[in-house]
């Protein structure tokens, strides 16, 4: 009894060694990426280095500046406030009232004035103030499944309030497409109809991926209650380019949407007669409407604030980089300086 007790007692430890599991070190591999030992480039700051880097700056800032603006400069834009002027005198004081009245409302005549030469294409928009297109329930209320698939008519989640009506389902629903833009621009020249392109003011990605050639409008407008202008039954969506141009939704309260494109020269001096039907109702909310005709350039559309920013930062980069130079010549210091530590300042020298 007492042989296998020392046996055993003289083999347990042995065997309690190998039985045992290894254990596993998380201390990570080692390498020199790990450990941040990598060779670094750590640039020391000098006072050359620095007005080196803001005159830089400076100098490339300011020509591109001056290019923007000029290019901006450019740009012909023609600009008439039409909403208060379409209105008869005697609704001037409830202009709600009158653009809410049934019937067919008498067109409106303006006459623009083309003050400086505009080469074709000339960039038909309206311009809308005061319409917040970015609220949340009104950028939701659209469904992208109907507008997309003909199979998917019927799915009209997220479009209450104008998802269907007696009829049935609307189709395309939401408030975005109910509240689609009526006004109509028809223009002359010397008493000659200048006509509007109004194909291709889309993106092509819109008709092509988000628009289906296969979907058609479906109790659109047929409601008690009247949004905006209607659409063509017998055309596609992704043909009606008008809605498509509506649908996608402006971020900023004022904004600018394509109505079309005239392919044909202004002269310096030109009269354009713009005959106007005023169907839209932004008098409900105090908004505002204009006709806009505009050319654009390399850089796009009339947009000065591109060029005042370049030329802001290149001047203030400039500015910075004669101060420095004017303290670094009357006062220099010599660069490591440890007089200049907060501890070697104080009377105890602490």
């Amino acid at each position: 009894m007492s042989a296998n007790m020392a046996s055993s007692s003289a083999g347990g430890p042995g065997s309690g060694d190998a039985a045992a599991p290894r254990r596993n070190s998380k201390r990570p591999k080692y390498s020199r990426f790990t450990q941040q030992e990598l060779p670094a480039c750590k640039p020391i700051l000098t006072p050359r280095w620095v007005i080196s880097a803001f005159l830089l700056v400076g100098v490339v800032f300011i020509p591109i500046g001056v290019i923007s603006l000029f290019a901006s400069q450019d740009v012909v834009e023609i600009i008439d406030r039409y909403d208060s002027a379409c209105i008869p005198k005697n609704f001037a004081n409830d202009k709600v009232k009158y653009i809410q009245s049934p019937g067919k409302k008498p067109p409106c005549h303006r006459v623009l004035n083309v003050t400086k030469h505009m080469k074709q294409p000339i960039y038909v928009y309206y311009q809308l103030d005061n319409f917040y297109q970015n609220h949340r329930r009104y950028v939701k209320s659209r469904n992208d499944k109907q507008l997309r698939d003909r199979s998917s008519e019927n799915d009209i989640s997220g479009c209450k309030p104008e998802d269907s009506n007696s009829r049935g389902v609307i189709v395309p629903c939401g408030l975005i497409a109910w509240s689609l833009f009526n006004d109509t621009y028809d223009f002359s020249l010397h008493n000659q109809r200048l006509d509007v392109n109004k194909r291709g003011i889309s993106w092509k990605s819109d008709r092509d991926h988000k628009f289906g050639k296969d979907v058609f409008p479906k109790n659109f407008q047929s409601g008690g209650l009247i949004g905006g202008g209607n659409l063509t039954y017998n055309v596609s969506l992704n043909k009606q380019e008008d809605l498509i141009v509506w649908m996608r939704t402006a971020a900023l309260p004022t904004f600018r949407k394509l109505y079309g494109k005239i392919e044909v020269d202004l002269q310096k001096g030109d009269v354009i007669n713009v005959t106007l039907g005023n169907h839209y109702n932004t008098y409900s909310f105090n908004g505002k409407k204009k006709l806009v005709l505009s050319t654009t350039s390399w850089l796009g559309g009339k947009n000065d604030f591109l060029g005042i920013a370049y030329l802001t930062v290149g001047g203030l980069c400039i500015f910075l980089a004669l101060s420095f130079t004017i303290i670094y010549l009357i006062k220099p210091r010599q660069l490591g300086d440890p007089t200049y530590l907060s501890w070697n300042r104080g009377p105890g020298g602490r």
